[in-house]
C-alpha cells in the first residue's frame, strides 16, 4: 500500500538510475501524481524557491520578463536581484489590466502570472493572458500555490509552466520543503531537469515520501478548509474590527485589514490560541501573519493587514479564537523583521 523511501546516493551501473542527483524512485512517484493532477510533467525541487529560479533561468541572458507588482515576495526578490545584476530586464505591470499586459509583452521571454496573488489574493483572468503570451511567443507561467490544481489548472487554460510551492497545500502538513515544475512541452521538461541536476536542486526522499502521502488527502483538506474559509468570511465581514476582506471566492486563504494601526493587527497575532503566529501556509494547521512585519513586502499592502491560511479545524472554534484575538489587545512583537529576511 505505501511506496518505498529509496534512501540511495547510489546505483548500480547499467539500471535505471545513473547516480542521486540525476533522479530517484521516490521523487519519481510525487511527480507522476502531479503531473497527473495538473496534466503535464512534473519535476520536483528542494523548495519552492528552487522551483521558481528554475523556471526563471529559462529567461536567456538579457531577457525581459514581465511581471505583476504584487505577488510571493521572493519572487519579485529574486526578480529584482536579477534585475540588478543585468541578468534580466523586468517589466512591471498590473495583471488583473489586460490591455496593460498585451501591450507590455512584445519583445518579453516571459510572462508571470499568480493568481490568486499573495497576500492582497487578487484573481487574474488566465486564459487572455495567457493566449496573449502564446500569440506574442512568450512563455507563460503561473504560480498556482494557492488554488492547487483542484480549483485551476493553467495548463490546461494554455499556460506553459504551472509552478506549486509543495511546501504548502500539496504536502500540508508544514512538515517539508520542496517545489514542483509542471510543463507539456518535452523540451521544457528537459532544460528542467537539467537545471536541477546541474544546480543540485533536488528534493530529500523522505521529503518527496511525506509529499505524496500528503497528497492524498488534499482534497478532503481543500474541501474541509475551503468550506471553513467561506464561512469565516461571513462572520469576518460583519466585525467592528475588520475594515476590509480580501477573498477570492475560493481557497483557504483570506486576507483582513484590521482597524487600528500595526501594532494593534500585531496584537491580534499573538493574542490566538488556535490560529498559530508563522509566516507559512497551507497546512492542516490554522495560521495568520501580519505580512509588512516582513520588510521586504510590497508598499501596497496595508500594514495592518493579516494573512489568514484557515486549516481543517471545527470553524467554530477558528470564529471563537480569532474574534476573542480580534478585540483591542495591548501591542504585539516590534517592528519588522531584518530587510534580508523574506516570509513565504
Amino acid at each position: 500500500m505505501n511506496p518505498p523511501i529509496v534512501l540511495s546516493s547510489t546505483f548500480h551501473a547499467g539500471g535505471e538510475m545513473a547516480y542521486g542527483r540525476y533522479g530517484n524512485p521516490t521523487w519519481e512517484m510525487f511527480e507522476s501524481a502531479v503531473g497527473a493532477l495538473e496534466g503535464g510533467a512534473a519535476t520536483s525541487y528542494a523548495s519552492g524557491m528552487a522551483a521558481i529560479a528554475a523556471v526563471l533561468d529559462l529567461v536567456p541572458e538579457g531577457g525581459t520578463v514581465v511581471a505583476g507588482p504584487h505577488a510571493y515576495h521572493g519572487t519579485l526578490a529574486m526578480l529584482a536581484q536579477l534585475e540588478e545584476r543585468g541578468r534580466v530586464t523586468v517589466r512591471r505591470v498590473d495583471p488583473t489590466d489586460l490591455d496593460a499586459v498585451v501591450a507590455a509583452l512584445p519583445g518579453a521571454d516571459l510572462l508571470w502570472l499568480e493568481s490568486p496573488t499573495n497576500p492582497l489574493l487578487h484573481v487574474v483572468d488566465l486564459p487572455p493572458l495567457l493566449a496573449a503570451a502564446r500569440e506574442a511567443g512568450v512563455v507563460s507561467v503561473v504560480d498556482s500555490t494557492f488554488a492547487t490544481p483542484l480549483l485551476q489548472r493553467p495548463l490546461e487554460d494554455g499556460a506553459a509552466v504551472v509552478v506549486h510551492s509543495a511546501t504548502k497545500y500539496l504536502s500540508g502538513h508544514s512538515d517539508l520543503l520542496m517545489g514542483v515544475v509542471v510543463v507539456r512541452d518535452a523540451e521544457l521538461a528537459r532544460r528542467l531537469v537539467a537545471h536541477r541536476s546541474l544546480h543540485g536542486a533536488i528534493p530529500g526522499s523522505v521529503e518527496a515520501w511525506l509529499a505524496l502521502r500528503g497528497m492524498r488527502t488534499l482534497h478532503l483538506r481543500m474541501e474541509r478548509a475551503q468550506a471553513s474559509a467561506a464561512e469565516l468570511v461571513k462572520r469576518l465581514r460583519g466585525h467592528r474590527r475588520v475594515t476590509r476582506v480580501h477573498y477570492p471566492g475560493f481557497g483557504a486563504i483570506v486576507s483582513i485589514e484590521v482597524e487600528g494601526d500595526a501594532a494593534t493587527a500585531q496584537a491580534v497575532c499573538g493574542a490566538t490560541r488556535l490560529w498559530v503566529h508563522t509566516t507559512s501556509l497551507g497546512g492542516v494547521e490554522s495560521s495568520l501573519e501580519r505580512r509588512r512585519r516582513w520588510a521586504g513586502e510590497h508598499p501596497d499592502v496595508p500594514e495592518t493587514l493579516l494573512r489568514l491560511s484557515v486549516g481543517i479545524e471545527d470553524v467554530d472554534d477558528l470564529w471563537r479564537d480569532l474574534d476573542s484575538a480580534l478585540e483591542p489587545a495591548p501591542s504585539g512583537e516590534g517592528g519588522p523583521v531584518a530587510a534580508a529576511s523574506y516570509g513565504v
